[in-house]
């Protein structure tokens, strides 16, 4: 059972800022690839994510980069991605931040 916590939803969105897409150069919450993060009560954290194409060579980089930041947060004690292509990802989702950042207005 996922327990509903806000504070904890914010922070994870908050250590998970600090993943970079290595070949974008902007973090996955700005670009709109974290759909979901979920802690149940035994630690087990759930993201459920896209990413900007399927075959990315980067997806073990980048589940290795989110289970990182993730562990660092004392609820979590293991990270299972979700990785999902529906919705799928449109340059809509990103920020208006990483939109300008990438020159996208």
């Amino acid at each position: 059972m996922m327990i509903a916590d806000e504070d904890f939803e914010k922070q994870a969105y908050e250590v998970l800022k600090s993943v970079i897409d290595p070949e974008i150069r902007v973090d996955l919450v700005s670009l709109g690839l974290i759909y979901g993060v979920a802690c149940d009560e035994t630690g087990l954290c759930t993201v459920t994510m896209t990413l900007t194409m399927m075959g990315c060579p980067l997806t073990d980089v980048l589940n290795q980069s989110i289970t990182d930041a993730l562990l660092t947060l004392d609820q979590v004690k293991k990270v299972k991605i979700n990785l999902v292509w529906e919705p799928i990802w449109t340059i809509d989702k990103m920020s208006r931040e990483a939109r300008v950042e990438l020159g996208m207005w």
